[in-house]
């Protein structure tokens, strides 16, 4: 079993970083093609009537992108105050906790978004005329790289590496005591 996880913690490392990157990638496009939406629209008077669509389109799926590693540097927005006045123990319950019901939000997420980005499949963007379920897309496909952050973060977090909300080093379960 410790074997499994291990390999499942490397592929996760290697998945969310590939997430990350993405992420990265989709948010320069976004800054690219905003910066050359106002240059075209203020400089020249000529909006452009395909830069909108596509930077808004990048930064959806830059966001989703950006989630899961997010989740795996442990940098998502917390009540962490409960965490830290709970004892050791009863924190670690909670986190996994939290860690479990984010699992059950992306899975609805990856569900719904699959079943809407089916539903606009004939629909096309705006100035574009290519399929609108290509940004629909961000929420299944982002929810698959959330999901599996959160699990390697379950994992670590099990074997006694889960994060500190004061930034210090990972609080030690009871058995690392």
């Amino acid at each position: 079993m410790e074997r499994a996880a291990s390999l499942f913690l490397k592929i996760e490392t290697n998945i969310t970083r590939l997430a990350l990157w993405a992420a990265i990638g989709f948010l320069v496009i976004a800054v690219a093609l905003a910066i050359y939406q106002v240059t075209t629209r203020f400089a020249f008077g000529r909006p452009s009537t395909w830069s909108e669509v596509i930077t808004r389109s990048a930064m959806i799926w830059s966001v989703f992108l950006g989630v899961a590693p997010a989740f795996r540097e442990g940098t998502m927005i917390a009540l962490e105050f409960i965490q830290t006045a709970l004892p050791r123990r009863l924190g670690h319950a909670l986190y996994q906790l939290s860690m479990v019901l984010t699992l059950v939000f992306f899975a609805i997420l990856f569900w719904q978004g699959l079943a809407m980005t089916e539903r606009v499949a004939n629909q096309t963007l705006a100035a574009l005329q290519i399929s609108i379920a290509w940004v629909y897309a961000a929420l299944p496909v982002g929810s698959v790289f959330i999901s599996i952050a959160v699990l390697g973060c379950m994992i670590r977090a099990a074997r006694g590496d889960w994060p500190r909300p004061d930034g210090d080093a990972p609080v030690p379960t009871e058995g690392q005591l």
